[in-house]
């Protein structure tokens, strides 16, 4: 079967058409980043994705990381394909030169990681979590630790984690038990116990380096007395060499449903009381500091549901072109009619144009909060930069909450194209499907995400972050009825802005004032809500650039492209829309149901 893992004319229109991303060249900063050279980044990371990296995908799922006498293994293919990661200097596209990364803006390489996360999502979940640990370290450690350990983990010499979650602390991280005592020397003894941490302990890099949430001894409770410390698999000396291994012990690994080629780690730590770790920024700061980390590792869990979600597009669209199945439902009579693929069949046509709505405005999505991102680095105005900021910190848990179940509803669709087959291990769709199941869960189930969304981005900074998306979504309404394709479709769509506009205002009010608990139940909805107004928005802002591209007289290899566009956001507006707005009157009502149900009534006993 044809392993085509993203759409690089989809790719090519949010990077260059819709975005522009080569307007960024004319700072100084990424002069270098022309077309071409954009272009050449991501054919190169497409050699990459499927030559060295595809490979890790079945090796992962099927060999799976392997635990041992407190040691983990990962496959061959791993091995392969971190070195090939290293060499071609992919850790850290979007970081300085000066320490290790390529200064590249942060789009294009989001544009490159799509094709490297849709080629073996739990491969590359070591490199995005060890890139993390890399800018804690850049943002918050002192001279020395950034001389130490910097560059060895943006260029993939060493692996990065991130210590969390702990057996009573899951969501509730203030709950954590690990202490942190001063040694009178600059270190700590750290003592604890850590559990579900991705890539906690394997055999790929000679040594880890692991951010821990600890709480100093004498701290408040609580988040505010938590500090952030950095803590080796393997002491490092002050000249860098390699010392004692540290007490860190992985005590067991995780059977999961997917991402078999990440280990999920227990780790023990200072159970022989020689568990060292320093300091990493200010101390009963460590989770500010680690909110860093999270919030990128958020984008990063939403980039991996849109590109697996993108994958299972690719695959569910190849065999629905080349599976012959069925005659076509008007000549069901006619007993010689031949059998015909069944991308004409109407039912697989609907799933499949569901499929291509959201993947294609998740991916726009995707762009838009790196192309943002770039935009924060480059304003010298600080209005600018910080309206950027909040629009990158709103969309946060959209792309990670309602981008993530709707690449599981992609996934899952694409299994219901391929029928049977698709159930079964010989087609790649099954573990797609149980792959990107965890992105809903991880670094904050979407239920936090939701509450994230309405507890503090809905009145971040008195609201203006949700106002300045509003406007950003008004300006592509005005632009789409100034084109003869898109107008009806901006007439369609404007009802169901305005009325987000007016749940956000109850959701705030309710919240702040009325019944909090009520607005919590309410909360994932209107996440979801939000999802589907950017989702819209994506989808019409593409389409009026498609037909004003066919305006002008598009080129034949171009037209069937923009057409389709156009046809998304029209699937969008006639069908999707009046579901969206149906949530959005559910939300509206006000139901308290789901809090004044009694526990007993749920049933079960």
């Amino acid at each position: 079967m044809a392993q085509i893992l993203a759409d690089r004319r989809d790719i090519d229109f949010v990077l260059h058409e819709q975005l522009g991303v080569e307007s960024l060249a004319k700072d100084e900063r990424f002069a270098d980043f022309n077309r071409k050279a954009i272009d050449l980044i991501v054919s190169e990371a497409r050699n990459l994705a499927m030559k060295e990296i595809l490979p890790t995908q079945v090796d992962g799922d099927r060999i799976g990381a392997r635990f041992e006498a407190g040691k983990v293994t990962v496959p061959e293919s791993y091995h392969k394909a971190w070195k090939a990661l290293r060499d071609g200097e992919w850790m850290a596209m979007n970081e300085d030169p000066e320490v290790g990364g390529q200064g590249m803006p942060r789009v294009v390489a989001n544009a490159a990681s799509e094709y490297l996360m849709a080629a073996g999502v739990a491969f590359l979940m070591h490199s995005g979590l060890t890139h993390g640990a890399g800018k804690l370290i850049e943002t918050f450690g002192n001279d020395k630790q950034k001389k130490l350990f910097l560059k060895k983990l943006y260029s993939g010499q060493w692996a990065g984690t991130m210590l969390l979650t702990e057996p009573d602390a899951g969501s509730d991280v203030g709950a954590l038990t690990t202490t942190a005592t001063p040694n009178g020397d600059g270190t700590y003894s750290i003592v604890g116990n850590k559990i579900f941490i991705s890539g906690g302990e394997h055999d790929m890099t000679e040594n880890i380096i692991h951010p821990v949430l600890a709480r100093i001894e004498g701290a408040p409770a609580g988040t505010g007395g938590i500090s952030l410390f950095l803590v080796p698999k393997i002491w490092v000396n002050d000249d860098g060499s390699l010392g004692e291994p540290n007490d860190i012990v992985c005590t067991g690994i995780e059977e999961k449903m997917g991402i078999h080629g990440n280990a999920t780690c227990a780790l023990s730590l200072g159970s022989k009381g020689k568990c060292r770790g320093t300091l990493l920024g200010e101390a009963n700061k460590g989770m500010s500091a680690m909110f860093l980390m999270m919030n990128d590792a958020r984008l990063m869990v939403g980039n991996q549901g849109m590109t697996l979600a993108s994958a299972a597009y690719m695959y569910a669209l190849n065999y629905a072109r080349t599976r012959i199945q069925g005659r076509s439902l008007l000549k069901m009579r006619d007993k010689n009619a031949p059998a015909i693929p069944i991308i004409q069949h109407p039912d697989v046509r609907r799933m499949l144009l569901t499929m291509k709505v959201y993947v294609e405005a998740l991916r726009s999505l995707s762009y838009y909060i790196a192309y943002c991102n770039d935009r924060v680095a480059l304003a010298a105005d600080p209005e600018e930069k910080d309206r950027f900021q909040g629009l990158i910190d709103f969309l946060i848990p959209i792309t990670k909450g309602f981008g993530t179940e709707r690449s599981f509803d992609v996934c899952s669709t694409a299994m219901q194209v391929y029928g049977g087959y698709g159930y079964i291990r010989d087609y790649p769709v099954e573990q797609l499907l149980r792959d990107v199941r965890i992105s809903a869960i991880y670094e904050g189930t979407n239920g936090i995400q939701a509450l994230d969304l309405l507890g503090r981005k809905l009145g971040q900074n008195g609201g203006k972050p949700i106002r300045d998306l509003f406007e950003e979504i008004h300006a592509t309404l005005t632009a789409a009825r100034g084109v003869d394709r898109t107008a009806p479709l901006a007439e369609k769509m404007e009802p169901l802005v305005l009325r987000l506009e007016e749940v956000a205002r109850h959701m705030g009010v309710t919240a702040m004032y009325g019944d909090l608990l009520n607005a919590a139940a309410h909360a994932h909805p209107f996440m979801m809500a939000c999802g589907e107004v950017v989702t819209g928005w994506m989808a019409l802002w593409r389409a009026q650039i498609a037909a004003e591209a066919l305006g002008k007289g598009a080129k034949d290899k171009d037209a069937a492209f923009y057409e389709g566009q156009i046809k998304s956001a029209e699937f969008f507006a006639q069908t999707l829309l009046p579901v969206a707005m149906g949530h959005l009157e559910a939300i509206l009502s006000g139901s308290t149901t789901a809090n004044d149900i009694l526990e007993d009534s749920f049933g079960g006993k």
